[in-house]
Parts: structure tokens; sequence; C-alpha cells
């Protein structure tokens, strides 16, 4: 599959639903939704993102989804079945994160702790750093296990997994992914060494 950059610009300032289980244990908030991830429906889907590759890795999915496709009905019941949901910090699709505000990230954070209150997960991993420290106004923050809680649930930040974050490698997400995945009690799979998309996502993938 693939989109030209008209196709994606289309997509601008569209919202992507949550991936939410009806009883979450581990819920990831990214950033906001790029571009392709509002043309696909399916959170962290731009070919060069590393964020399924790194929860393969890690153990909390089986294996790597054929993401940038968007999600199949299968591979969604194998994050809600697991308790694992993802939502996004703030929702409106933008080509790049930095194209947001400081106003929207701390609406977003304030939005979130409301929903977190209300899914009732144990544990929200935001992926982002820089992210965080804007939205929850936490300036020198650090990556890991939070002092405070959200909605009442444990709080990590773990790594952004865009390409654009280089110097984190696949091996480097997936034990930061890890960490919160074992707090929120998810039964870790052995540990895939393959990164890339199983024989038939790949193939649905092709354009």
């Amino acid at each position: 599959m693939g989109f030209s950059r008209a196709d994606l610009e289309s997509f601008r300032g569209a919202n992507v639903d949550d991936l939410m289980p009806e009883h979450p244990r581990l819920v990831f908030v990214g950033i906001n939704p790029g571009l392709w991830t509002a043309a696909t429906g399916t959170h962290f889907a731009h070919p060069g993102n590393r964020f399924y590759p790194a929860l393969a890795g890690a153990g909390i999915i089986p294996r790597v989804p054929g993401f940038s496709a968007g999600l199949t009905e299968e591979e969604r019941r194998m994050f809600l079945d697991a308790g694992i949901g993802i939502s996004n910090l703030v929702h409106r699709a933008t080509a790049r994160a930095d194209e947001l505000d400081r106003a929207e990230l701390r609406d977003g954070a304030a939005r979130l702790a409301d929903d977190v209150a209300r899914w009732h997960p144990r544990v929200v991993a935001v992926v982002g750093l820089t992210a965080y420290r804007t939205g929850f106004d936490r300036p020198k923050a650090r990556a890991g296990l939070q002092d405070e809680r959200i909605g009442g649930a444990l709080l990590w930040v773990v790594p952004n997994p865009s390409g654009l974050n280089a110097h984190a490698t696949v091996a480097d997400l997936a034990r930061a992914y890890a960490e919160p995945a074992r707090a929120a009690g998810i039964p870790l799979h052995p540990q895939s060494t393959d990164a890339t998309p199983t024989q038939s996502s790949a193939e649905r993938a092709k354009p």
C-alpha cells in the first residue's frame, strides 16, 4: 500500500479512534496520529516506525503485524485479547509531532487523565519523553517509571519509536517497552528476532 503526498495531506486534522479493550491492563499513549496513521486508521502505522517491531522484540506481541497497510481484525484482536490499548495525547493528525503547540499537549494530558480514570488500566506508558515533559509540565522528567500516577494507573515514559529517533534501536525500544508490560502483568512471549511483518501480512501490504 502506498500513498501520494496529496493522499496523505487529505488526512491532515483527521482523528483516529483509540484501540482499547473493555478492560485494558496496559495502554500505550502516542503523541498524535501521523498522516499515514490517519490514512490507515492504525496507530504507529508509518512504514519507518519501530513500535510494532519493538513490541514483538519485547515479547509483548507474538509477531510483527503488517501495520503499514492497517491492522486486520485478527491483528487488532491480538491486542484487545491481551488487554493492550493504544491512544494519543492529541487526536489531531499532523505530518510531524512538532506541529502541535504547548496548549494542545497540555489539554491532551488533562483529557488523558480523565480517560484513564474511566478505562482503569494498571499501567499507562506515554511514548515520547519530550511530549510528556511538555504536556504534563514536567520539564526535568526522565524516561522510565514516574513518581506520579495518572487516573490511578502507574505511569511510565518510554522512548519514541519514530524513525526520526534514530539513536534508539529496536532492541533499546524493546527493553524499554517490556518494563511497563511486566508491571501491567502482560505475559511476554518468547522474544521475536524477526522485526519484519509476517509472510501473510507482508503480502497483504504490497501495492
